[in-house]
């Protein structure tokens, strides 16, 4: 279904105060911060509805309360472009949320505006949009507006598939939800009856306890670096480990979780797949430093959030980066040779391959066999790959000018031809070699056969 992706919630606006300390005030014993930047950013289901526009060529529509305060005005400019915007007449005044921060650390968070919102009617542009979404994502931040009826009304009567993000203030989730994602301590603070515990046993039965008083598909409990759980009431639930990361921002981890589910749901992907990949894409978020980071467009990392701390770590030591790249639609010898054979070329490998939109451009709309969240794990996992990388373009170009490897392997018969990449290459010196490919091994090939 090639319909948008809705979001539907309380759009916030968040503000990050940056600036430096190196001293106490005299007068009381409180950090000095000087020098001091004004960063602006969407929040709240606005901050969902921009991650989800950056990772699809989807349309996404955000369906939020807007007044006409200065707020919202900023609100509406930063959205500009990025998202289609359908607001809900409202009054209250726009909630603002300052973090000030001295380098990668929050000092302290100013609130300002009305608790709750005071919305007006749903516009009936909404109501056409929710119901006909490929899937919606309700960012409920406890505002008010999931509460209201003819919202309510709406997203009971939405033909996709629905993902909530709870709010401890927030409206239970309609019983037609597919996905509710809270984390730990959301789950833990409205299952009172379930005695507390901070083991899997103890998420299990929340998730467990929220789907018999909710009725929804499925929950899963988000547990920070611990992964998340996955619950469909009955029987062992699925645990799907976190990727490790390594510093980054957490701030806004779980709108990327709760846009990247509902985005893999409206592509087809059954409950677990989406956990899967909305858990992956959630710890590259926070390894490209969060929210702070929203407007930084960047390929993404699926396999491996690390990879620039990998890369930074291999030049430290004095070593050789090596990358190489293509779809790795199914996994054959040729590409396991070639692979090994690039690796021993340095000191590490990262393989960067094309995006799912990316080799359908190149391959046909049959392709790929195997989505790029599947294709990046199978890569990972194999040993002599250190990391991979995921790209958009029809050419690994703008993500070899990102991680200016010190060789890009090719692999095939490329030998004494002009190479696309060589141009961006000279930039910083980096060298491109062709590794020998074995005949008779090719994914089009083994497509071909099994269809014999």
């Amino acid at each position: 279904m090639r319909g948008p992706l809705v979001v539907v919630g309380d759009a916030l606006l968040d503000v990050d105060l940056v600036g430096t300390s190196s001293r106490l005030a005299p007068d009381a014993p409180v950090p000095v911060v000087e020098d001091v930047e004004r960063r602006e950013r969407p929040g709240g289901a606005a901050l969902a509805a921009v991650i989800a526009a950056a990772a699809t060529s989807r349309e996404v529509v955000l369906v939020a309360p807007l007044d006409t305060d200065d707020g919202a005005a900023r609100l509406r400019a930063l959205l500009h472009g990025r998202v289609r915007l359908l607001p809900i007449p409202a009054r209250g005044g726009t909630a603002v949320k300052q973090r000030l921060r001295v380098g990668d650390h929050s000092v302290v968070r100013i609130d300002s505006g009305s608790p709750v919102a005071t919305p007006g009617p749903l516009p009936e542009e909404a109501k056409t949009a929710i119901r006909e979404a490929a899937a919606v994502l309700v960012a409920d931040y406890g505002r008010g507006t999931t509460a209201a009826p003819d919202v309510r009304a709406a997203l009971a009567a939405a033909a996709g598939p629905v993902v909530w993000d709870p709010h401890p203030r927030g409206a239970d989730p309609v019983p037609s939800a597919r996905l509710v994602t809270p984390n730990a301590a959301e789950a833990a603070r409205a299952t009172p009856e379930v005695p507390a515990g901070q083991g899997l046993a103890t998420a299990g039965a929340c998730a467990e306890a929220l789907i018999r008083r909710w009725g929804v598909g499925a929950v899963a409990v988000t547990l920070g670096a611990r992964g998340a759980l996955l619950s469909y009431g009955e029987g062992a639930p699925m645990v799907v480990p976190a990727v490790p990361v390594t510093g980054g921002d957490p701030c806004g981890a779980g709108d990327a979780f709760a846009a990247a589910a509902a985005l893999a749901l409206a592509d087809g992907a059954v409950t677990g797949e989406a956990v899967v990949a909305a858990l992956a894409a959630a710890s590259a978020f926070v390894a490209r430093g969060g929210a702070s980071a929203w407007d930084r467009h960047e390929p993404n990392v699926v396999a491996e959030p690390g990879v620039d701390g990998l890369i930074a770590r291999v030049r430290a030591a004095g070593g050789t980066v090596v990358a190489t790249g293509g779809c790795f639609d199914l996994l054959h010898p040729g590409h396991v040779a070639t692979l090994r054979a690039a690796r021993g070329l340095g000191d590490c490998l990262v393989v960067c391959i094309n995006s799912d939109e990316s080799v359908r451009r190149l391959k046909g709309p049959s392709r790929p066999l195997v989505t790029a969240v599947d294709r990046a794990r199978v890569l990972e996992a194999l040993e002599f790959v250190d990391a991979v990388v995921v790209f958009d373009e029809d050419t690994p170009v703008e993500v070899l000018d990102r991680l200016r490897p010190d060789v890009w392997a090719k692999g095939g018969d490329y030998a004494g031809t002009d190479l696309p990449e060589l141009a961006v290459l000279r930039r910083w010196g980096g060298q491109a070699v062709v590794l020998p490919y074995i005949d008779g091994h090719s994914t089009t090939s083994l497509v071909e056969r099994s269809r014999v």
